[in-house]
């Protein structure tokens, strides 16, 4: 058994541990309200979006004018590209593993083609250089608070290789946001855009100078638009993902002090029971 100097000295060091655990649950807790914020106020605009391209698609497409709209195009699928959204940091429990997880199955078992990796995130980039994927380009130091405009060059990259032919689909992976406790990777296409099915809100609206013109204007909006929800739910899962894990971190480091708490006293009592046989003994010895 350990002495109870050093049972002290374990005391010591986990309740430091569990002064840092909790700063950094609070420090997640509030940036995870503003980035939950942030995830319900963009949903509805990205769902209004989508309306719009529905419509405007259904308004102005038929089949021999998808060669004006390249963001539409279905073609033979013979090389892919899978966008990585994963944090720069750890402490997040599982969250980093299951994107990994969940991509890795992506381009093992649903590719069906050669992928190339873009990593936004220094976990995503670091995997898939040492699982040796092809890495076209990599982003990372986003921040708390991204913009549209900062997302700006990686929606360029992701455009440019499938308007260019160098990839014929484009992948995105990231945790969406459920709640607190709940996080779930997943995996869409963004390119080709597959149309979205047209509620008929818009199609009565005047569209200048033509309907053909704001779909052709819209379409790269819309890849632009995904990405950043992405990245907004990738940064709220995050959040809330290390919230989690530090809570859990500083009630652990609890239940650890009160068993170490509990040796210590055990470990104190036999040391006083046996200074106090000591002292009997040597007394007893005195009589003698």
């Amino acid at each position: 058994m350990a002495s109870s100097r050093e049972i002290r000295r374990r005391i010591r060091s986990v309740r430091n541990i569990s002064q840092i655990t909790r700063a950094m649950e609070m420090v997640s807790a509030s940036k995870m309200r503003r980035a939950q914020q942030r995830v319900t106020a963009s949903r509805p605009y990205a769902e209004r979006l989508q309306g719009v391209i529905a419509d405007l698609a259904n308004l102005q497409l038929d089949p021999q004018d998808l060669a004006n709209f390249p963001l539409l195009q279905q073609r033979e699928i013979k090389r892919t590209e899978l966008v990585v959204l994963t944090p720069d940091k750890g402490l997040t429990g599982p969250l980093n593993s299951n994107i990994l997880r969940r991509a890795s199955r992506f381009i093992l078992e649903e590719a069906g083609a050669p992928v190339q990796v873009v990593a936004s995130g220094k976990k995503g980039r670091d995997f898939m250089i040492r699982t040796g994927q092809t890495i076209a380009a990599e982003f990372t130091g986003w921040g708390d608070n991204v913009t549209l405009e900062s997302l700006r060059p990686l929606a360029q990259v992701v455009l440019d290789d499938f308007i260019s032919g160098k990839v014929d689909a484009v992948y995105l992976t990231y945790a969406r946001f459920v709640n607190t406790l709940t996080q779930v990777p997943e995996v869409k296409q963004i390119l080709p855009i597959v149309q979205p099915e047209s509620a008929g809100e818009y199609k009565d609206y005047i569209f200048e100078p033509s309907p053909a013109a704001v779909l052709e204007s819209l379409l790269p909006r819309f890849v632009e638009m995904q990405l950043f929800q992405a990245v907004l739910e990738a940064t709220a899962s995050e959040h809330s993902a290390r919230m989690v894990a530090m809570r859990n971190a500083s009630q652990n480091a609890k239940d650890l002090v009160r068993d170490l708490t509990l040796t210590y006293n055990k470990a104190r009592q036999a040391q006083i029971t046996g200074e106090v046989s000591e002292i009997a003994a040597g007394a007893e010895a005195l009589k003698g």
